[in-house]
This record gives structure tokens, sequence and C-alpha cells, in this order.
């Protein structure tokens, strides 16, 4: 087996890439591998249904669905840890932005596109997303439970008014 850096993992959105040792700030971490394609041909094949698809530029696409490219398993983060950098060739590489702690899972932003076409505010699993979630989720709470303490007040003083008027 070879020596990684990494390991796949159950992730909060299925499987994902996780750090077994440090990463230094602007370290490689994996190639995102696959053949190339021309974007009409990874179109058709994202309309079927092929997922992990990396558009390189305006041309081509890297097809990265086979098992063998473990990049595949870096998952979105709207606070990524990881960036994508084009290479040579076109060659795609992630790269640490910050240092990376092990067990901590290595994602990049995917990018505005793909996040509203295919993520959404409302199903991104990443940190700062599930956060801010809670915080309107706490504060919807607290407002219902503002309104119904309002209308339980007003039914008592219905009440007293009613019984004073007999």
């Amino acid at each position: 087996m070879p020596n990684r850096k990494f390991r796949i993992g159950r992730a909060r959105t299925g499987l994902g890439l996780f750090a077994t040792e440090p990463f230094k700030k602007r370290e490689y971490i994996v190639t995102y591998r696959g053949r190339m394609l021309r974007n009409p041909e990874a179109e058709r094949l994202e309309a079927r249904g092929s997922r992990y698809m990396f558009e390189v530029n305006t041309r081509w696409t890297i097809d990265g669905s086979k098992r063998s490219n473990v990049a595949r398993y870096v998952n979105h983060s709207c606070r990524p840890n990881a960036e994508a950098i084009e290479r040579r060739g076109p060659t795609i590489v992630y790269c640490a932005r910050r240092r990376i702690k092990p067990d901590e899972e290595i994602t990049v932003d995917y990018g505005k596109d793909y996040f509203a076409a295919f993520i959404g505010k409302s199903r991104c699993q990443c940190p700062k997303c599930r956060e801010r979630r809670a915080e309107q989720q706490a504060k919807r709470r607290a407002k219902a439970k503002r309104a119904a303490r309002k209308r339980l007040k007003l039914r008592r003083e219905r009440r007293i008014a009613a019984k004073s008027k007999r």
C-alpha cells in the first residue's frame, strides 16, 4: 500500500478525503486524474448523470469518475482548506491553503456555478453553512415562542375581560 498522508473515510456528505498526517500551507495533497474530454462531450455525460467532472478551461474537462482518482473524494466547503491549481498538461492538483491537521477533512470550494446548480445554500454541509442554518433556526424558534406567549397573553386578557362583563 502506498504511503499516503490521507485516507478515504465517511464524511457528512458521503465519502471524503481526510488527512492522516499534517499538511503545511501550500503543500501538494493529491492530483485530480482522469481522461480528458472536450466540453461538449463532458456536458452530454453530465446530462446522463455522470459525476466527478472537473472543467479545466473553456475547451477541456477531466472525467475523474474512475475510483483510482482519489481526488474525487475531496468535498465542497465554503471555507476550504485546499485549492485546485492548474499545472502544465492541463493537470489539476490540490494544494493546502492553510495548515491541515490530522483527521481534518480536505475540502475545496467547487465554485459558484456548481454550488448554485447542485448544492444550494440549504443543502451545503460545510461547518460555516450548518452554523448559519442553526443560528437562523434558533431565531425562528425564539420568534415562534414569543408569538405563542403573546397569543396566550391575549387569550388570558380576553377571558378576564369576558368574566368581568358578566
